[in-house]
């Protein structure tokens, strides 16, 4: 039994890996081999692996370690610039898919607190498969993508305040004092934080890389990276929120390119596990005996978060094709949505049913994003060259001023943004 969990290690990695390896051969994302993997090998499937809780545990890193590349790829000023997709873009997508969401359940359960909390559990998006995608694919600073890790970083936010109303939904009641010192606390440890990334830690990590040793400047980026995404979570914060904040502070030091390198290896292989773990939660006997349930709760979650995840990003000015692209992006079930999930079933605000078609709805959804995502570009310059939005598109652009020809004169185009295109482009 003491080797249980290592086997179960060694049995996860040799069958994604040839999952993955197979599916590569058919031009299908990793994202979706591991997630495959994961149903087969699972407790549902052919069930050589029970010990579901460990392998969370593991998936939990790959997910901090996945928010704190991100975060660095990212710094405060350009956090700053996008207050407008964050604050924006993020605050009207929560709000619209949480009204929407709670009005379509209301007509069909009749209750009021249990509609609101369906729609806490769809207005999420999964962080973790969205944000690989992008940085896979080198669309992180594409308009879209913009947007996107914007509304992605807002709701890792919502976390706490959703997670504090569930005792109102309950009608256990909940007191003000009660929310206010814990969102005063996670305000606190937020400006904690990005205060550190000023005036700490670019000294420390050059004090450290004087050391000229490669064994303690690893160790110290992983320190800071764990211990702050440990530190937001006793502060009622998300490890992910905390990791991304992590990432934050590395970023605005000169060694963030050698720490984003040197952390790589370690983010990819346990992002995998994390995958793998979701898949290990779909029920296929159980999709199977509800067949028609979940496809019309997928098809609702699809429709239903495209339209808000587009139109939030419209109303800030985002162009067409870049909202519908965003919209399309963000149309899966989050990861956070899980725990929220869990924390309702125990307050009885969702029965077991109700559980049991939210969960492999959320896993089909996430499934299905990979190929999504894939389809997008295509999808969104399709939608935008019909009728319907040209004469929009065209009055837009006449009220910002774009539909006139103008001259420039001493510019210059960059074509290609990674890493030699950033830097150009700083010059």
């Amino acid at each position: 039994m003491e080797f249980e969990f290592l086997k179960s290690l060694v049995i996860i990695l040799g069958a994604s890996a040839l999952v993955v390896f197979l599916l590569h051969k058919l031009k299908i994302p990793s994202v979706v081999g591991f997630l495959v993997a994961g149903v087969i090998i699972g407790p549902y499937g052919i069930g050589i692996v029970k010990d579901v809780r460990s392998v969370e545990i593991m998936a939990e890193i790959g997910v901090i370690l996945l928010l704190f590349t991100i975060g660095i790829e990212f710094s405060m000023a350009r956090l700053v610039r996008m207050k407008k997709a964050v604050l924006g873009a993020g605050g009207l997508q929560v709000l619209f898919t949480i009204c929407l969401s709670a009005v379509f359940a209301y007509l069909a359960t009749g209750q009021v607190n249990k509609s609101v909390f369906t729609g806490f559990l769809i207005a999420l998006s999964s962080t973790a498969i969205v944000l690989k995608m992008l940085s896979e694919q080198g669309e992180t600073d594409s308009p879209h993508g913009r947007i996107m890790v914007g509304i992605l970083i807002f709701q890792d936010l919502c976390v706490v305040p959703l997670m504090l109303l569930i005792p109102t939904l309950t009608a256990e009641g909940v007191q003000v004092t009660d929310v206010a010192i814990k969102m005063g606390k996670a305000a606190l440890i937020i400006a904690i934080v990005l205060l550190g990334a000023k005036w700490i830690v670019p000294g420390l990590l050059h004090k450290i890389v004087h050391t000229r040793s490669r064994e303690l400047f690893i160790t110290t980026i992983i320190l800071l990276c764990l211990g702050i995404a440990l530190l937001t979570s006793k502060f009622g914060l998300s490890l992910a929120l905390g990791a991304f904040l992590a990432g934050l502070i590395i970023s605005e030091s000169e060694y963030a390119h050698q720490a984003s390198a040197d952390i790589l290896p370690f983010k990819d292989s346990f992002i995998g596990l994390f995958f793998v773990s979701i898949g290990m939660l779909m029920d296929t006997g159980y999709i199977a005996d509800n067949f028609l349930k979940i496809s019309v709760a997928v098809i609702s979650i699809f429709g239903l978060k495209v339209i808000t995840g587009m139109f939030s990003a419209l109303i800030i000015g985002s162009p067409f094709r870049a909202s519908i692209h965003a919209g399309l992006g963000l149309a899966q079930i989050g990861d956070f949505s899980f725990v929220l999930a869990v924390a309702g079933k125990v307050s009885g605000l969702i029965t077991e049913d109700f559980y049991q078609i939210f969960l492999a709805s959320s896993v089909i959804t996430m499934i299905a994003t990979p190929f999504i995502l894939k389809a997008a570009p295509g999808l969104s310059a399709w939608i935008t060259s019909r009728h319907l939005l040209e004469k929009a598109a065209r009055l837009k652009k006449i009220s910002e001023g774009e539909g006139f020809p103008r001259k420039r004169h001493g510019h210059v185009i960059i074509i290609g943004f990674g890493l030699n295109g950033k830097n150009l482009a700083s010059i």
